[in-house]
């Protein structure tokens, strides 16, 4: 069943989104995946951005009439957000003749072999037209690599050894660190010159350390004050 729009006095069909499964309420992760999409999702959503972003993990993606969606373990669309009733079965998962465009980033995070993220997955992306797929294979189940990241250059995906993603002004970069009481090696977005994205956490615990560092050098200022006389709270 199709629902039709007249735009510009020619007929255009889109899926009924009441024939669409946009949700199964099926929980499918582990706890490395789950705690990995969030880092991802989070930082982005805490970092200053200029530009209007949609960021989601285990959201499905309709990209082709007929076909099922496609769920990335994250995916980043740039230029569109959630509409403001998002509980409309419409808006509950990223429809591409909705939005108008596919998102520019999808990852996978591989835990066993049996996603196929170097066969069918790959060649879904490039179909849709993603302009990054990364794989994120923290165990190397598919080889040696632990990240791939193929570039969309016409038609087609090519693995890149870059991870500067220059269409969406952002890179990734492998970190070793703490993120929620768990130390281990992380996926994280990064500024060009390889600066992390901060989650929020991190973004709070640096300011204190600054209030704290700034409260320091006051108090030295006015032990010095001090010895040489000078009440500091007559300046």
């Amino acid at each position: 069943m199709v629902e039709q729009l007249l735009i510009n006095n020619d007929d255009y069909y889109v899926p009924d989104a009441n024939q669409l499964v946009t949700e199964d309420d099926t929980p499918v992760d582990n706890f490395a995946s789950e705690k990995q999409q969030r880092l991802l999702v989070g930082s982005l959503y805490s970092s200053a951005q200029q530009h209007t972003f949609l960021a989601a993990a285990n959201v499905g993606i309709y990209h082709t009439d007929g076909q099922p969606a496609i769920v990335p373990d994250i995916f980043l669309s740039l230029d569109v957000q959630v509409p403001e009733n998002w509980w409309e079965k419409q808006n509950r998962c990223y429809m591409v003749w909705r939005f108008g465009k596919p998102p520019e980033v999808v990852i996978e995070i591989v835990s066993n072999k049996e996603g196929d993220e170097l066969g069918k997955k790959l060649q879904i992306y490039e179909h849709m037209r993603a302009s990054y797929y990364i794989i994120y294979d923290p165990n190397q189940q598919l080889g040696e690599k632990v990240v791939r990241v193929y570039e969309l250059r016409g038609r087609r995906y090519f693995e890149s050894q870059e991870t500067w993603l220059e269409q969406v002004g952002l890179g990734i970069t492998l970190w070793e660190g703490e993120f929620e009481s768990r130390h281990d090696s992380w996926l994280r977005w990064c500024q060009q010159d390889g600066t992390i994205l901060p989650t929020g956490d991190e973004r709070a615990s640096q300011a204190e350390q600054r209030a704290s560092q700034a409260e320091q050098r006051a108090q030295i200022l006015a032990e010095r004050l001090r010895a040489m006389g000078i009440d500091p709270d007559t300046i």
